[in-house]
């Protein structure tokens, strides 16, 4: 979302349409509201006409999205869309699609649940919200043992490659938690385990590896550094956790490569994110994260809001929100 502009805005700067014509006799201004209304026709029309310079979605290969998507999907979306999916008690059926969603990727994750059990997790705005909310369950539970430790607990850090999404770097500069990365040598383009555990001390609130580098679509070795982390662990009496940014392999690793073990078959992998939209035929927006069991979120961090109806666990940076 652009939030500034590079370029100076002239208050008095006119917006000329040429379509729109008929309905619009003056130029109209372009940064502040009209003094009078104008027709639907033309406002739409207006606004359709710049959005023509915009570049064509199909042609655009660079932005971890898909450019199309079936008609039944489009349809789908357009169906929810004026639904304002955290009112679980006007859209139960929403909301059930939903948590079995979440199921249906706990069990394809090896998340420890059983038949007749409920996953933990949540659907995201794509996995930037999802890190930010693991994120911010590591730093709670490490604040909360630290605190009943008698430690302190104003200096969490996280270990990652230098090889992130500019996510992580947001969640920790959003929520004040130092970010010690890894860095990358020629050759060698993804988290080395070896020296992110080298990193980790007694304010590391989790290691997050990537299944699926940003730079190379590479999957760095979850396994390896769940070793080395568990050995070190051992060592200090630490038990810091780690979390698997999953967005661009989740969908991959289970189906092409079965046997790579990276998900919560490994005792400290706690969380992974996932996206929907890296995969093609899904527009951008759609997201997961789920934890290996109740114990690992909180409880102080998931909301109970009843003024909408029932009660109505949240867990999320947003509230109001359409559905698709």
């Amino acid at each position: 979302m652009v939030i500034t502009t590079t370029i100076a805005a002239d208050s008095n700067e006119l917006l000329h349409s040429t379509f729109a014509s008929r309905y619009v006799r003056t130029p109209v201004p372009r940064f502040k509201m009209p003094e009078r209304s104008m027709p639907k026709e033309a406002a739409y029309q207006m606004i359709n006409d710049e959005l023509m310079l915009d570049g064509n979605p199909r042609l655009n290969l660079a932005s971890f999205v898909t450019t199309w998507m079936e008609p039944e999907c489009t349809d789908l979306i357009m169906t929810s869309i004026n639904k304002n999916y955290v009112d679980m008690d006007e859209y139960p059926v929403t909301t059930e699609l939903q948590n079995r969603c979440v199921n249906m990727i706990a069990h394809l994750f090896h998340a420890p649940v059983g038949d007749d059990e409920t996953a933990i997790g949540v659907g995201t705005v794509g996995s930037s919200e999802a890190i930010m909310l693991a994120g911010l369950a590591f730093k709670r539970k490490w604040q909360n043992k630290r605190k009943a430790e008698g430690k302190t607990y104003d200096k969490p850090n996280i270990v990652t490659g230098a090889n992130v999404q500019v996510c992580w770097e947001k969640f920790a500069r959003y929520f004040e938690v130092e970010l010690k990365e890894v860095k990358l040598t020629e050759g060698y383009y993804v988290m080395d385990p070896v020296k992110a555990v080298e990193m980790v001390d007694e304010n590391t609130i989790c290691v997050a590896a990537i299944l699926g580098s940003t730079l190379t679509g590479e999957f760095e070795d979850v396994k390896l550094l769940n070793e080395l982390l568990t050995k070190k662990n051992e060592e200090t009496g630490w038990d810091t956790p780690i979390h698997v940014d999953a967005a661009s392999g989740g969908f991959i690793a289970p189906f092409v490569y079965p046997d790579l073990v990276w998900d919560f078959r490994l005792p400290l992998v706690k969380s992974i994110n996932v996206s929907g939209h890296k995969y093609g035929l899904v527009y951008a927006g759609v997201g997961w994260v789920i934890w290996r069991t109740e114990e690992d979120l909180p409880e102080e961090l998931i909301f109970h809001i009843n003024y909408l109806g029932s009660d109505q666990p949240t867990f999320t940076l947003n509230f109001s929100k359409g559905n698709w």
